[in-house]
Parts: C-alpha cells; sequence; structure tokens
C-alpha cells in the first residue's frame, strides 16, 4: 500500500511537469501570435501554389489597399504573387542560395510599400513556403522625420515641412499643400538643414 502510495505521488509530479510545459508551450504560441498581429509591417506566409498560408492583421489592411477594395482574405495580391513567382523560378537557377527577392510598389505618396519575400523552410512544414514581408516605406520613413523633429528641435511649420520632404514631396508640393510660396518652403528649409547640421555636429 506504502508502495502504490509512493508510485502514484511520482507519477502525479511528472504529470503536472508535463501540464506545465504543455501550458507554457501554449502561453509561449499565443505570445507570438499577439506579437505577429501587432506588428506594423504585413507578414504573410503563401504555399509555393500560391495558397494563403497565414496574414497577419496589417497583411490583411495593406493587401486591401493594393487591390484597391476588392480583397479577399485567402487571396494574394497579384503584384505580390508576381515576385514570389520570380524567386519559385529562381530556385532553380540557384538552388543553393538563400535569397531575398524585394521590389517597392508605388500607390500614391502616402501608400509606398516594400516587398520582400524569401524561402521560409521549417521542420514542421511538409512543404517550403514563402515569406513575404511588407513595409509600409511611408509611414517608416515618417516615423524617423518625427524623431528627426525632436533631434532638431525644430518649429512646428518645420516640423510640418519636413515630414513631407522626408516622404518626397517637392518644395512646390509642399507649398501648394500649406497655401505657402515656394520660398517661404525654402526659407524654412534653410533653417531646417542649419538646425540639422548643428545637431549632427555636436552629435
Amino acid at each position: 500500500m506504502i508502495a502504490f502510495t509512493k508510485i502514484s505521488a511520482k507519477s502525479s509530479v511528472e504529470i503536472q511537469k508535463q501540464d506545465n510545459i504543455t501550458l507554457n508551450y501554449w502561453q509561449q504560441a499565443y505570445f507570438l501570435q499577439e506579437v505577429i498581429e501587432g506588428l506594423q509591417d504585413g507578414l504573410l506566409i503563401i504555399s509555393e501554389t500560391g495558397e494563403l498560408i497565414h496574414a497577419n492583421a496589417s497583411a490583411h489592411r495593406i493587401c486591401c489597399q493594393l487591390n484597391q477594395g476588392s480583397y479577399r482574405q485567402n487571396q494574394v495580391p497579384t503584384v505580390i504573387w508576381r515576385i514570389c513567382e520570380s524567386l519559385i523560378e529562381s530556385r532553380n537557377l540557384f538552388p543553393n542560395k538563400l535569397l531575398i527577392l524585394s521590389d517597392e510598389i508605388l500607390l500614391d505618396k502616402s501608400k509606398i510599400f516594400r516587398i520582400r519575400v524569401r524561402w521560409l523552410d521549417l521542420a514542421r512544414l511538409k512543404h517550403s513556403c514563402l515569406l513575404v514581408t511588407i513595409e509600409n516605406r511611408y509611414e517608416s520613413v515618417r516615423n524617423a522625420a518625427i524623431a528627426e523633429i525632436k533631434q532638431y528641435n525644430l518649429t512646428r511649420r518645420e516640423a510640418e515641412i519636413w515630414c513631407l520632404y522626408r516622404v518626397n514631396y517637392s518644395y512646390k508640393e509642399i507649398a501648394a499643400h500649406f497655401y505657402i510660396s515656394i520660398n517661404t518652403v525654402k526659407k524654412h528649409m534653410k533653417n531646417i538643414h542649419a538646425k540639422r547640421q548643428a545637431y549632427l555636429e555636436n552629435a
């Protein structure tokens, strides 16, 4: 009777350990899922046949913009699939090289996307898949401009002009946007560059 109790206690500890390992695994999986969904960049996993295996929330939003509102949940936008096809074709030409193909898609000045495609070879997957990351270049550059505004200690108007300048607006476009003259834009830009130069010299 005592021996049986000892065995049961030992089994109970092993079961508890297994439960903790399982719980830890699911906590990690949930954590990673939350991280992927929270990414600003779009993330797609696509099969070699063009089947969409996974897309995070940002990817859904970006794909909808790329397809101009006609995006279906399980559909890969044609412009992205073309880059994927190029990578698939290049695998035969360069079988032992890890290739990453990238392209930039410009819808308008505020919708500039950098697409990167590479192979995703995981032990758990039966077949190789393609990992597609989609970076909103406008947002990335705008965020960098916001950081620079603080670094260079720009005024409110200089900050507004710098943000547009950093996302490739011309002086003429900036002037039209703020209803000011091109000379006023040039004056602000001269001040911005002076502050930027002073910051770089003191950094």
